[in-house]
């Protein structure tokens, strides 16, 4: 209950939380600025000081009472009717508000009779019967009538699930499906009701120009014949159905009151009219009325231009002809040249209307189909005809104006019982809605339905067969079939049909207008927002207009037969729609269905959901997939475009039970190789405004799943969850921002801990849900991390590789993330290079595969290499690496290096002696000052006691290259203390270069500039190649041998297989767009993590874009289907 009293949309927040994704409720009673207001008044002098605290979130139950039991029936998504609640809410106290004060009877009984019984009754009713036969037309009439029973029973416990404010079907079905099924079913019902119009306002013309006043034909139908007495027929229905449709729109916009004033004429015309049937029935058994049918043979004669049913007649004067003979005959002599069948065949009149004891319903059980242009005929008569001669004289027979069948049928009959949302339409004025509206509108589809299935069989009891089939009464004088039935005239079903269907015209044109401007109110779809206004005092003059243009569409049709199958198919939707809400929440039992409505069943709704889908495609199947195409559309440009609701629906309580099904599935077992794809955790850090610091990370995570999969975007905060609350929250928007800039579809994830370690490890741990877990981590390399104050940083990236090796989660680690490309670069050209030096599951061949899905890496191509050892054999290794490719199906080049053994160069020794006088320098970090101090200079000393030895001159050289304390130093520090800081801190990376280059320096190459800096410290020389070892490189091995034997041979073959593997990714590499390459893990033994993070600088030297891959333990990739 509290849902449907808290979920007007627009209330404190106003049209600015329609976009909202957490929009306010505007409620009567929780976080109200009048409970803000009475702070004092509600504690003071009561024993409640143990709940002051709360008091803004809780107030009192005997301060809620009065709101709760005065809740009004207000338009959701009003406005209007708030600011004037809030405005004037002076004025409300002081002026009560009237109590509605309809009851069953007229609030709904008698308006859902008003809507159901319409023009189809008195129109085709008839002619149904005719052609489908009684037994068909039962079927039709039951299967409608059945499917409207179940709607009402479906709709009663909606309705009285809570209050209903007015807003009607709309309202429940929104409420009950959510904002796109609301907004696309109320969208359908307004068409279906806006058609209705159209339909009712032809039915009038129809009844207009045939039966009451033929002469008023602008286009005469008088002696046309077949396609040109249609057309003539039609354009007459276009220009008076616009004329009346415009007089109609204009009651409608002067006043509304005059509509509701006529309502009660309009019912008391169709009440009439029905008992003036029935009590023609009535007579039939007493005395049957005269109504002649003439009949050529078995063909029946249109009524026109002949008074006399007969060729000749007998008089006086001898035999005369009549006026029948001067129809098919050139002259009135008996020797005249005849029309071939009306010689050969006689001349019989029967009796229109036998009456309901003659017999006539065994000749009416079975239907009738015609091809378009067919002679309506009664087979039991006999007539001689040649089937070779052509028809003649067409016009003066009764014909089939279109062709039928069964579905047709349906179509056509359906919209005559519409209208059974009458009733809770009126749920604002009624006493009590949830006791009026079930109760009037079963009432009233049960009275209804009774009507129709009697009619049904009555028609066929009483009327001849051909007279049934005979649409527009041609064969009795021009009279409306159902009129000649009627007592004491058939003017009474004439007159009163013709008033009845134009008020049903005008109830149309008065309610499609509101319900399309409560759409437009409720702001859920924007395009309609124009149509929300209106006149001051509320009346919606935008939405008539725009009632008043579709209607016209319908109009222009000018067919009622075309038009109906058309309205059929909105209204079948919106009622299928109501029947799904109500299964729905009977099936998922939420708390709040607790419906006063008792007899229901998610199974009968179920039914009735059948029924409408199943009617949908009888009417006519490319009608219900437009109708379904248009209803589509329209939920994906919510979904999409639309303002963000939450109003407690059912179809998020159904997307709850399905993921928990879903995840239950999960559960069951680890996925196959096959459906393996990179469930992401991606972990980013934040600044200290809580915005991320890595914006690419997110880029890349969109290339790498295109919407697909799970993603999962997490930061950690430092500190007490109840200290920073706020700055969680404001980091997790932050997150959401940069998602939906970034196109990121996943969840986002905040997490407050002690320290940073801590609240990753969770995050890692704890993200997910069931079997709905990450099973890759996707995080950048920690910039800057030789710098001293950052060593906490790359710290924890080790120990999170090291978390992720156990957890068996795949790891992706991109360098230098602020060159990857945004998405809306595009690479022309290219080369994605994947180096895959050792198995990981087959990780490196998905991800550039998965990039490549995306538009930014499209146009490159993969390179896949793979390095050969001394004792491998490199042609066989392409040819296998190849075969495996195309059982892989991947595109992609293949290339072996070779890389052959090699002497350790002097290069490497020192640059492994530098990474280990930095390690032993770190380790140091927890003392005091004055022992750092100490031992910094140990260190210092000892460094410059073997460079001394190697080259005297270099120190000075190196010194004056080199030294100059960073600016960001906060304290004077010995020159040596300081050289050895900046040699061990100078980032790899040529993006944050520690030291100032001259222009010259900055023209070459990063893989240079590295290259020169380390060689200079070493030998104070310019930069050598790596590649070979020269004449004196061996004399440098001789003269500094007695430092390089302390050194851990470990680190050492470390060191030199990063500096060749460099070395040879650079020569293949430089030029790509992208580099993926295998990951190393980290070292056992902790006490070597600083060297494990200088291994993969040194790996990565040089190179723009690399994406580091750690498998997770597992193939991600099979050859099979």
């Amino acid at each position: 209950m509290l849902n449907n009293l808290t979920d007007t949309e627009e209330g404190e927040g106003g049209a600015q939380s329609q976009g909202d994704s957490n929009p306010k409720e505007s409620s009567p009673f929780i976080n109200s600025s009048e409970a803000a207001a009475e702070k004092s008044q509600q504690y003071d002098g009561k024993n409640m000081a143990l709940f002051e605290e709360e008091m803004d979130t809780r107030p009192m139950v005997s301060s809620l009472l009065s709101s709760l039991a005065n809740y009004s029936n207000l338009p959701q998504g009003c406005k209007e009717h708030e600011e004037a609640e809030n405005n004037e809410a002076e004025l409300a106290r002081k002026k009560p508000v009237k109590a509605p004060q309809l009851g069953t009877l007229m609030g709904v009984y008698m308006p859902c009779i008003q809507n159901i019984f319409g023009v189809i009754l008195f129109l085709r009713m008839t002619w149904l019967v005719g052609i489908g036969g009684v037994i068909g037309t039962f079927i039709i009439v039951f299967m409608c009538c059945a499917t409207t029973m179940l709607t009402a029973i479906s709709m009663s416990a909606i309705a009285t699930n809570g209050v209903v404010p007015a807003g009607g079907s709309y309202y429940m079905i929104s409420r009950s499906l959510g904002p796109e099924f609301g907004g696309a079913v109320g969208i359908c019902f307004y068409l279906g009701t806006t058609y209705a119009g159209a339909m009712y306002i032809l039915g009038a013309i129809e009844l207009l120009l045939i039966y009451i006043c033929p002469k008023a034909a602008i286009f005469p139908i008088e002696g046309l014949e077949g396609a040109e007495a249609e057309a003539a027929l039609l354009n007459n229905m276009r220009v008076y159905g616009t004329i009346l449709l415009t007089s109609m729109a204009t009651v409608v916009f002067v006043g509304v009151k005059y509509v509701n004033k006529l309502a009660l004429v309009f019912l008391a015309c169709v009440i009439l009219s029905i008992l003036a049937v029935y009590a023609g029935v009535i007579k039939t058994g007493i005395e049957p009325p005269v109504f002649p049918v003439c009949l050529l043979g078995n063909r029946t004669l249109v009524w026109k231009n002949f008074d006399v049913c007969a060729k000749t007649l007998e008089t006086a004067n001898g035999t005369v002809t009549t006026q029948l003979w001067s129809m098919f005959c050139d002259s009135p002599f008996l020797n005249a040249t005849c029309d071939k069948y009306f010689t050969a065949n006689n001349v019989t009149q029967i009796q229109g209307i036998p009456g309901i004891t003659s017999g006539v319903l065994k000749d009416n059980l079975f239907g009738n189909y015609y091809e378009k242009g067919d002679l309506v005929a009664k087979y039991d008569l006999e007539s001689v005809e040649d089937h070779d001669d052509p028809l003649t004289n067409s016009n003066r027979y009764v014909l089939a104006d279109i062709t039928s069948f069964f579905t047709l049928l349906v179509g056509i009959y359906f919209p005559s019982v519409t209208g059974i949302m009458a009733g809770s339409n009126r749920s604002g004025d009624l006493r009590d809605a949830q006791k009026s509206i079930p109760i009037g509108t079963i009432a009233a589809i049960t009275t209804t339905s009774t009507v129709y299935m009697t009619s049904v069989f009555l028609f066929g009891a009483c009327i001849e067969g051909v007279v049934l089939r005979d649409k527009f009464g041609e064969g009795v004088h021009g009279n409306l079939v159902i009129g000649t039935l009627a007592w004491p005239s058939p003017w009474v079903i004439v007159i009163g049909s013709f008033f009845s269907t134009c008020g049903a015209g005008l109830q149309s044109l008065t309610g499609a207008p509101r319900l399309l401007q409560a759409i437009a109110k409720d702001g859920i779809v924007p395009a309609l927002r124009i149509f929300g206004h209106g006149k001051a005092n509320g009346e919606p003059t935008w939405s008539l207009l725009l009632t008043a243009c579709i209607c016209e569409s319908g109009i222009l049709i000018a067919s009622l037969d075309a038009v109906a199958p058309i309205l059929s198919m909105f209204f079948l939707m919106c009622y299928m729609f109501v029947n799904l809400a109500c299964a729905l929440q009977t099936l998922l039992r939420t708390p709040n269905w607790r419906p006063r409505f008792k007899f229901y069943h998610w199974a009968l709704s179920f039914l009735g959901m059948s029924l409408c889908l199943t009617l949908m495609f009888l009417c006519s199947w490319y009608y219900a997939i437009v109708a379904m195409g248009i209803a589509g559309s329209i939920y994906k440009y919510i979904e999409f475009a639309g303002a963000e609701k939450e109003w407690g629906d059912g179809i998020r309580g159904l997307s709850l039970s399905a993921a928990r099904y879903a995840l239950m599935r999960l559960e069951e077992g680890p996925p196959h190789t096959k459906n393996w794809r990179p469930q992401l955790l991606v972990l980013v850090s934040t600044d200290a405004e809580q915005n991320v610091e890595q914006p690419r990370l997110l880029s890349l995570t969109n290339q790498l799943k295109a919407g697909k999969g799970l993603t999962i975007v997490g930061t950690a905060l430092e500190g007490t969850y109840l200290a920073n609350h706020e700055q969680a929250q404001r980091a997790d928007q932050a997150l959401r921002k940069l998602m939906e800039t970034e196109k990121v579809k996943g969840f986002c994830q905040v997490t407050v801990s002690s320290n940073l370690r801590d609240a990753s490890s969770h995050l890692l741990q704890a993200s997910g849900l069931g079997g709905l877990k990450h099973n890759a981590v996707l995080v950048s390399w920690p910039r800057n991390w030789k710098q001293g104050d950052e060593h906490q940083k790359w710290r924890n990236f080790v120990e999170l590789v090291r978390e992720t090796t156990i957890a068996q989660l795949a790891l992706l680690v991109p360098k230098n993330i602020a060159a990857f490309p945004s998405n809306g670069e595009r690479f022309t050209e290219g080369h994605i290079d994947v180096w895959w030096i050792v198995h990981d599951g087959g990780m490196l061949m998905l991800l550039p595969f998965l990039l490549r899905q995306h538009k930014v890496w499209r146009k490159c191509k993969m390179r896949i290499f793979t390095v050969a050892q001394m004792d491998d054999n490199s042609i066989q290794m392409k040819k296998d690496l190849t075969t495996f490719l195309y059982h892989l199906r991947i595109d992609a080049m293949v290339e072996v290096v070779e890389m052959h053994d090699s002497d350790i160069s002097a290069y490497t020794y020192e640059k492994t002696l530098v990474m280990e006088q930095r390690s032993q320098m770190l380790k140091q970090i927890n003392l005091t000052k004055t022992e750092r101090e100490r031992e910094i200079q140990s260190i210092t000393d000892s460094s410059r006691g073997s460079i001394r030895r190697k080259n005297p001159a270099a120190v000075t050289t190196q010194l004056s290259v080199t030294e100059e304390p960073p600016a960001t130093s906060k304290e004077e520090k010995p020159e040596e203390e300081v050289q050895l800081i900046h040699d061990n801190t100078t980032p790899a990376s040529p993006a944050t270069p520690s030291t100032t280059l001259t222009p010259g320096e900055e023209a070459q190459s990063p893989g240079e500039q590295i290259q020169r800096t380390w060689t200079e410290k070493c030998d104070g020389e310019a930069a050598k190649p790596r590649g070979g070892t020269t004449q004196e490189d061996i004399k440098d091995i001789f003269n500094m041998k007695p430092e390089w034997e302390n050194l851990n041979q470990s680190n050492l073959r470390r060191m030199h297989t990063a500096l060749r593997l460099n070395e040879v990714i650079l020569k293949k590499s430089s030029e790509a767009k992208l580099v993926l390459l295998n990951m190393p893990g980290p070292p056992k033994n902790r006490t070597g993590d600083e060297n494990y993070m200088e291994f993969l600088e040194v790996l990565t030297e040089g190179l723009n874009r690399v994406l580091l891959v750690r498998g997770g333990g597992r193939e991600v990739i099979t050859i099979y289907s």
